[in-house]
């Protein structure tokens, strides 16, 4: 009876594991995966309070986009923050910089409640950077710590795309 049950369960295992219809295509190999740009003289006012970012081909949907503020340097280190990221002000006033995107474009975006009190500390020549982090590896990397990403997706310093913005207007 031992020897009957094994055999049943070969010839079910073998009548599955046959070959079946062809599967769908795959990508053309045209999608942007793993890539990063940096965004650099960025000037933001009461009216013109977003930019728009083409990527330079479609990114795989699915993949997530993040995109960090230059907040800094320390010590000739930059210092990355991701977005978004609200700032409390003096009083009661508040700046938020945050992001949306497609699987063409990002555009960032500073608000707050009077942008015409905003410093331009925090208005003009502003400089980000945009990260399209492939979908397997969104829950494997801290993708708070820009250095990580970078190391995670295997990008030097010399790999990113910097993008003047005065080009792109």
């Amino acid at each position: 009876m031992k020897k009957l049950t094994v055999l049943g369960i070969f010839l079910a295992v073998f009548a599955i594991s046959c070959e079946g219809p062809q599967g769908p295509a795959g990508f053309d190999g045209d999608a942007l995966v793993g890539d990063t740009y940096e965004i650099d003289n960025v000037d933001f006012n009461e009216i013109d309070n977003t930019i728009a970012v083409q990527f330079n081909q479609d990114i795989v949907n699915g993949d997530a986009v993040l995109v960090y503020r230059l907040d800094g340097v320390d010590n000739n280190l930059d210092i990355w923050e991701p977005l978004p990221t609200t700032i409390f002000l003096e009083g009661t006033s508040y700046l938020q910089y945050r992001f949306n995107y497609t699987l063409a474009d990002v555009e960032i975006i500073v608000e707050s409640d009077n942008l015409n009190a905003i410093s331009d500390d925090f208005m003009l020549n502003q400089v980000f950077r945009i990260v399209v982090l492939p979908s397997d590896l969104i829950g494997t990397v801290d993708t708070s710590n820009f250095s990580a990403v970078m190391t995670e997706l295997g990008l030097q310093s010399n790999d990113i795309q910097t993008i003047d913005f005065n080009t792109l207007k």
